[in-house]
């Protein structure tokens, strides 16, 4: 494309709009991709805290402690692919020991880097790209081990960075265009 056609103006109801739908695709992939890779840090823990009278919410007389699951941040509790699935994922034979421990520790960070360029605008097209060959390794990982639902929900997703590199044209609130 010659650089006439990458400028748009904003004169034109249909630029604004696409404008807009390019803002708020951008908005939510780099908050969903932020939230995600901070969600690989975070954990619970059961703390015991005094029951609490309902009428006067105060400690209740009898010192009653009761349980309670507490959500909490920490590098300690990083990790990029749910134990859950990471024992389905070592049993694979297509999926190499040494890929799964470097996609563990790539996927947070991944995540993380790539929202908040996206949320600010430092190379859009290169994070929005990167997003969305994270959700492609994602699908890929899924199929092999037969989880369908995730598969379509991450469909969704390469879709809408798909649109989004369409729309990126239409990007007026960025610090690096550019990219």
């Amino acid at each position: 494309m010659n650089e006439m056609s990458e400028k748009v103006e904003c004169s034109c109801p249909g630029a604004c709009g696409q404008t807009l739908a390019f803002g708020i695709l951008r908005l939510w992939l780099g908050v969903r991709a932020l939230l995600t890779g901070i969600e690989k840090f975070g954990a619970y823990q059961n703390v015991q805290v005094p029951l609490l009278d309902p009428n006067t919410g105060q400690p209740d007389a009898s010192g009653v402690l009761v349980n309670v699951s507490v959500k909490y941040y920490s590098f300690t509790n990083y990790a990029g692919v749910p134990g859950s699935l990471k024992d389905r994922f070592v049993h694979e034979p297509l999926l190499p020991g040494f890929a799964l421990n470097g996609f563990d520790h790539f996927l947070g960070p991944a995540f993380i880097l790539s929202g908040i360029m996206l949320l600010l605008g430092l190379g859009t097209r290169i994070s929005l790209f990167i997003q969305g060959l994270i959700y492609v390794a994602l699908t890929c990982g899924l199929i092999l081990i037969h989880q369908d639902d995730g598969i379509s929900w991450l469909g969704i997703h390469v879709a809408l960075v798909a649109f989004a590199l369409m729309l990126v044209k239409y990007n007026r609130f960025a610090l690096i265009k550019k990219w």
